[in-house]
């Protein structure tokens, strides 16, 4: 006899289907990741765009796609300086500057704070998801990420390592559920590495984390605090191929060999950028970024204390990696922040909560709180009109437009990127590597700080200076015969100068 029901179930089977889909769409993840897009845009250079451009890279990175794009052909000498011109260059990020173009070609200033809002919320939700992922509880991952928010203000700006991060954070995923038994997923390494040597140098890092990953499963470790176990193999065999494939996918580039010792010169071969560049400077506990780094650090190791867990050899090496690489160099606290949140979200839900079952939650009050979250993101994107004000707050946009081709200008590398957008020959730009090679970053810092800058404003037959007001070399030029001001523009801080030799200003008069 059959069930006189079974045709009601079968009626309310769509429902059922309906609700679940329902539940999946507005889960309680739904609503985190658009809080955090809040928190993301309020902390970080979106809120308002102001200090977004005021990365000297950027410029230089839209100069160098704009070239790729228009003459479909890769930069292979230098195309901007007076300085170095005619000697060879390549472009290490030319991927993401071109990115960066395209956005600006199509949607102008807002292509480009569009893209980095992309950059910045990828990576907040990775951590996010990461955590997630790790068996986290959903509102500790939510906190956690709030963190890393504050770890990553350091870059969140529009920046080529935004990208690169990226994928940093979707290594350290494939990793994560290689862990658990998702090995397939090692496979999709190599394209990662592919596409990562062409957005920035940082591939070394993710190459050197597989490294580490490997090494650290090699053999078992169970002795104390420590627990590891090691790879069968399969998987020591799987891990090789896996790694010799993705060095072999690196020379998938450009430049060949030339992009992979990039990385290695700018380690070992360019001590003026790295001793003069503040975010290359150790990390200032006194700075928020300072306190949040501690305050991670101090989470973590509580988590570990209160759950007496036992830490894989692989999470405690990344750890110490990610944090003296975050106090020896400021920048990298946003490395820290990719590499270690997800994993303190994990300890402390395993240690201070009990990993919660599926979560009720109210699928329309998560899709009313995303929608209103977005709202509130989508009020914050800038005009047009403010962005170009922001431009020009941070940088002396009035006088770069009014340089001349045939003048030779001795710039503030600040000042070169935006000079390089717009056609305009510099002395110097943040590019470092090429100006000290060549002696030209050692003579600029020379000139900066009034060592024989007279003579070598001669030796490079320099007719033109444009600096901050504030800075020796203005206080020199303003009392030196035989210089004038020509313009200035800015105020407070910001205000620059630009000076000219009183012989040039006749030339021209002349002409």
């Amino acid at each position: 006899m059959h069930p006189q029901h079974s045709g009601q179930d079968t009626a309310e089977t769509p429902v059922r289907t309906f609700n679940s889909l329902l539940q999946r769409l507005f889960s309680r993840h739904l609503m985190d990741m658009a809080l955090l897009l809040v928190v993301a845009t309020i902390f970080s250079d979106l809120r308002t765009g102001d200090g977004l451009f005021n990365d000297p890279d950027l410029w230089w990175h839209m100069a160098s796609g704009r070239i790729v794009d228009q003459t479909h052909h890769f930069i292979r000498v230098e195309p901007y300086s007076f300085t170095v011109a005619g000697q060879s260059w390549i472009d290490p990020e030319w991927l993401s500057g071109l990115f960066f173009w395209l956005s600006y070609k199509h949607l102008a200033l807002v292509g480009v704070y569009v893209a980095s809002a992309i950059g910045i919320f990828g990576n907040v939700l990775l951590i996010y998801w990461r955590g997630c992922w790790r068996q986290a509880n959903a509102a500790v991952s939510l906190w956690i990420a709030g963190l890393g928010v504050l770890l990553m203000t350091v870059n969140s700006s529009a920046r080529t390592i935004l990208f690169a991060y990226l994928a940093l954070s979707v290594e350290m995923a494939i990793l994560e559920r290689a862990q658990r038994g998702r090995e397939r997923m090692l496979w999709l390494l190599p394209p990662l590495f592919c596409i990562w040597i062409n957005l920035h140098g940082s591939w070394l890092i993710g190459l050197a984390i597989l490294a580490l990953y490997i090494a650290c499963g090699w053999f078992r470790i169970d002795l104390g605090i420590f627990l590891q176990d090691a790879f069968s193999a399969a998987q020591r065999k799987r891990l090789l191929l896996v790694l010799a494939v993705s060095v072999v996918l690196l020379f998938i580039n450009p430049y060949g060999w030339r992009l992979l010792w990039n990385p290695f010169d700018m380690a070992f071969g360019q001590t003026l950028n790295i001793s003069n560049v503040q975010e290359w400077q150790p990390l200032n506990l006194g700075w928020f970024v300072g306190k949040a780094s501690v305050f991670a650090i101090v989470l973590m190791l509580a988590a570990h204390a209160v759950g007496a867990r036992k830490w894989k050899l692989f999470d405690l090496a990344l750890f110490f990696f990610a944090w003296y690489a975050a106090f020896a160099h400021t920048r990298f606290t946003f490395l820290a922040a990719v590499l270690t949140l997800p994993m303190i979200a994990s300890d402390l839900t395993f240690s201070i909560f009990l990993p919660p079952p599926v979560q009720k939650t109210i699928p329309f009050l998560n899709g009313l709180i995303a929608a209103g979250a977005l709202v509130v993101v989508a009020h914050f994107v800038p005009v047009q009109g403010k962005l170009q004000q922001a431009v020009a707050k941070e940088l002396p946009l009035r006088t770069i437009v009014s340089l001349q081709p045939s003048w030779r200008t001795m710039n503030e590398d600040n000042f070169g990127g935006l000079m390089d957008f717009y056609g305009k020959p510099t002395f110097i730009d943040s590019r470092f590597d090429t100006f000290e090679h060549h002696g030209v970053m050692k003579d600029f810092l020379d000139l900066m700080k009034l060592h024989e800058s007279l003579r070598l404003l001669d030796q490079y037959r320099i007719d033109h200076v444009l600096v901050k007001k504030d800075e020796a070399l203005a206080y020199l030029l303003e009392r030196t015969p035989g210089w004038m001001v020509l313009s200035r523009e800015g105020e407070n801080t910001q205000a620059c100068v630009l000076f000219a030799r009183s012989s040039a200003v006749a030339g021209s008069s002349a002409r």
